[in-house]
């Protein structure tokens, strides 16, 4: 049953707030503590529905995974340890989950049903599937959604693999299958995208190199027969959830606020980089490494923000915030482009049609061009629309967001699905002074 919500006009935000556990990071702390040898201990661990998912799929392939002092524990089976599940795998919305447990099961002689909600089974799983069929995974039928049978094999194939467009979920799902296969696997990625699965792994114990080249691209090889062991993990607060509070803070007049122990890897900042080409007052206190993740506070202050172009390139570093880049674009004066959108059509929703419709629902001026989203930003917007989120989270917030900043309140059809990632977002952003009804 839908869960309609509306964000009221709030005058000030203000105090301290800590945002849940990375998500990217918490799927993979599960995954790699299965696949090592021995305890895992993970601190801080997200515990939304789509990472529970992972939790449930990789205790179904035959980890130990329980919670302990404040903490999620996982007794790994070590690389190619993993059981076959008795049932199917169900991922819920997870793509994440889905597409690097894909991996997972590509390296272990195992056979696996994946499947997930409605909006998941519509979500395009071909691009995982081309290079790990090409490692020796089998897929059941000529599907490319799920739900989807997979059969894995202990005797998978290195490859090298030119990533056709930036996908941390791709080259994670290659790098996981390639710590199975004997020699060496290399992704060569056009642009870099998130990479905490290199570290990650490197934590653990993997034999990887990573290296940039000349023309921009970056080179990820991994040695396989790979042994991993278990280690400990604190996850950082997530720069994706973050941005909404950053994003409120901007846009509601006389805010002032700090967003404490947030992740601030370079290659999840473009946001933060943009929002300070507009004018954004974005000050990083504290600045220090968590578990070989860069991390720090933010204080954020409202500011007065002008339009600015976010060329392609800078996508894969904050492909999550463009809906929420959206919203505030709304609140600076001039244009502000966004350039070389087309991951963002095959997320939970279309989030680029979703998106563009949710501004105009608000009285904003938007339009799509090709694969580009640009705004008309006047300073100020009316709001006073109601908007369909589509089953997306990140939708959801992102226009509640922007609701607390307009002349007039904000409806979105559904909050539901903002458990999937962000289960505190309105006990937290009205703990900073938002209010909801």
């Amino acid at each position: 049953m839908k869960q309609p919500l509306t964000a009221v006009p709030s005058a000030r935000l203000s105090g301290r707030a800590r945002v849940p556990g990375d998500k990217s990071i918490s799927h993979r702390a599960l995954i790699l503590g299965a696949l090592a040898t021995g305890h895992t201990r993970v601190a801080g661990l997200l515990e939304a529905a789509d990472v529970m998912a992972t939790a449930n799929a990789v205790a179904a392939l035959g980890a130990e995974v329980r919670r302990a002092n404040g903490a999620v524990e996982i007794m790994g089976q070590g690389v190619g340890g993993l059981r076959a599940p008795t049932s199917a795998l169900d991922f819920g919305n997870s793509g994440t989950g889905s597409r690097l447990m894909l991996g997972v099961v590509a390296g272990h002689d195992i056979e696996a049903e994946f499947t997930g909600d409605a909006s998941l089974c519509r979500r395009p799983m071909g691009r995982v599937l081309m290079p790990l069929t090409a490692m020796g995974l089998r897929a059941e039928g000529e599907r490319e959604t799920l739900p989807l049978t997979v059969r894995g094999t202990s005797d998978l194939l290195p490859i090298v693999y030119d990533l056709p467009v930036p996908s941390a979920q791709v080259k994670s799902a290659i790098l996981l299958a390639g710590m199975h296969a004997p020699g060496r696997t290399t992704i060569v990625e056009p642009l870099p995208a998130r990479d905490h699965t290199e570290r990650m792994l490197g934590h653990f114990g993997a034999e990887l190199t990573a290296e940039d080249r000349d023309d921009g691209a970056r080179v990820v090889t991994i040695c396989g027969d790979a042994e991993l062991h278990g280690a400990d993990i604190t996850v950082p607060g997530d720069p994706s959830s973050a941005a909404f509070m950053i994003a409120a803070a901007l846009i509601c007049p006389g805010s002032d606020i700090v967003v404490e122990g947030v992740l601030l890897n370079p290659t999840r900042t473009g946001f933060i980089e943009t929002l300070c080409e507009m004018g954004a007052n974005i000050e990083q206190l504290d600045h220090r490494l968590q578990g070989g993740e860069p991390v720090g506070d933010l204080r954020v202050t409202t500011s007065t923000l002008k339009g600015v172009r976010v060329p392609p390139e800078r996508a894969p570093s904050m492909i999550d915030e463009y809906p929420v880049l959206a919203c505030v674009a709304a609140y600076a004066e001039g244009e502000t482009r966004m350039e070389g959108l087309a991951e963002l059509k095959v997320k939970e929703s279309d989030r680029l049609a979703a998106t563009a419709a949710g501004l105009a629902a608000c009285g904003v001026e938007a339009r799509l061009e090709a694969d580009d989203l640009i705004v008309q930003g006047r300073g100020q917007v009316k709001g006073g629309g109601h908007v369909a989120t589509h089953m997306d989270h990140r939708i959801a917030m992102a226009f509640l967001t922007l609701g607390l900043g307009a002349r007039e309140a904000v409806a979105v059809d559904d909050v539901s699905m903002i458990a999937t990632s962000f289960p505190d977002f309105t006990k937290l952003m009205s703990k900073l002074g938002a209010e909801f009804r």
